[in-house]
Formats: structure tokens, sequence, C-alpha cells
């Protein structure tokens, strides 16, 4: 069994990500897919899947091999609440749905990869608490949320990742600048994987300067 390398993009869809953001986020979605395809051990191992969130909580893109991926544009409610509780609850069902654990036969996928971006901050406040404990339960080699613009609440991020990190502003260069550095680090983790098969190992390319770490 050719061993898998999940990774969970998780998109805040709520109305106030409107206009430029959400049209920078598309265009980076796709940018991240084209790059991604061009590496071969990311091309041979990476299966991905996009989960947004807004009032509801919607599967973009189920878990898939990268060839066959496709993003359709994110769209937006008018207004409506950040469930990002209910998001992360979500991802731990897909995730023990989906990811294949090591056996006494066989070796299971690598540990997955969960990213998270929003513009502000959770409303379902209890659910989230839960998601929380949930996402620290979970094995995986590396949990990035990304604060995207001045509302976004780094504070509740830092909870549950195990990097935070911020962009300042919500123009296309910013975005572009991210999902660059994402794919990078997908990439790095799936050449990483293969070559010596410990996600402790691996070291993520460090965020460019547009990307601030959240200490």
């Amino acid at each position: 069994m050719q061993r898998r390398l999940p990774i969970y993009l998780l998109v805040d869809s709520s109305g106030s990500m409107r206009g430029e953001p959400i049209q920078s986020v598309n265009v980076g979605l796709s940018a991240l897919l084209t790059a991604l395809r061009q590496d071969p051990y990311a091309l041979e191992t990476v299966h991905l899947s996009i989960v947004t969130f807004d009032n509801k909580v919607k599967d973009l893109v189920p878990l898939q091999p990268l060839e066959t991926a496709q993003v359709e544009d994110i769209e937006l409610p008018n207004s409506g609440a950040t469930h990002m509780g209910e998001a992360l609850n979500h991802v731990c069902d897909l995730i023990d749905r989906d990811v294949k654990v090591s056996s006494a036969d066989q070796k299971g996928d690598f540990r997955p990869m969960l990213f998270v971006m929003t513009d502000g901050s959770p409303s379902d406040l209890m659910e989230f608490d839960e998601a929380v404990r949930r996402i620290k339960g979970m094995k995986f080699s590396e949990v990035i949320a990304c604060a995207a613009g001045p509302k976004a609440k780094t504070d509740y991020l830092q909870k549950f990742a195990t990097q935070t990190v911020s962009l300042e502003t919500m123009d296309s260069s910013s975005f572009a600048t991210y999902f660059q550095w994402v794919s990078a680090s997908i990439a790095a983790t799936a050449s990483g994987q293969q070559a010596s098969g410990a996600p402790e190992d691996i070291t993520l390319p460090p965020p460019p300067a547009e990307v601030q770490v959240v200490l």
C-alpha cells in the first residue's frame, strides 16, 4: 500500500472575507495545486482535503490525490457566524474516517498536516473548546494557523496550533506569499517523509517576511 500524506486546509469563508481577500484565496489555492503537482514527491504521496467554514461547514474538496483534485471558487454568504469549532471537529471526524493507521501487517498513512486560515475568531466558543481538546489529541505532524488581517484573534489560534502566523494586510500579494510558503512546507514534508519516514526530523522552510510568526 502506498503511504499517503493527508493535507487538510481549513479556510474561513465568512462574509468578512468578501472581495479581494477571498479572490486572493481562490487564486492562492489554485497556485498551490499547480506548484505541488510539479513536485514529484508531493505528487506521489500528498492527498488534499479543503474544508470551508462560515455559519456552515462545507467539504470543498474531499480527501483525494493531487492529480485528481479540482478546486472550485469559494463563495461567501452575505453575513453570519464563524463556526471554527464545528469546522475543527469536522476535520477530526474526517481524519478518523479517512486516514489509515498502522497495523501489525502494514504501515498506515503518514501523519496528517492541518493548515487553518481565518480573518476573525470563533463564534461557537463551546464547540471550539471541545475541538481544541480533540485537535491536541490527534497525531498531526503540524498544525499551522494563519491569522489574516488586523481583526483576526491569534490567541484563539494559539490554543491548538503548533505554529501561528499572521498577515498584516489582506491584499493579493500577502495571500500569494502565504500560499507559496504553504506549498513549500507541504513539499518539504512530502520529500522528508519519504526520505526518513520520521516527521520529527522534518524542518519546514521559514516563513517569508510577509508571514509573521506569532510568539
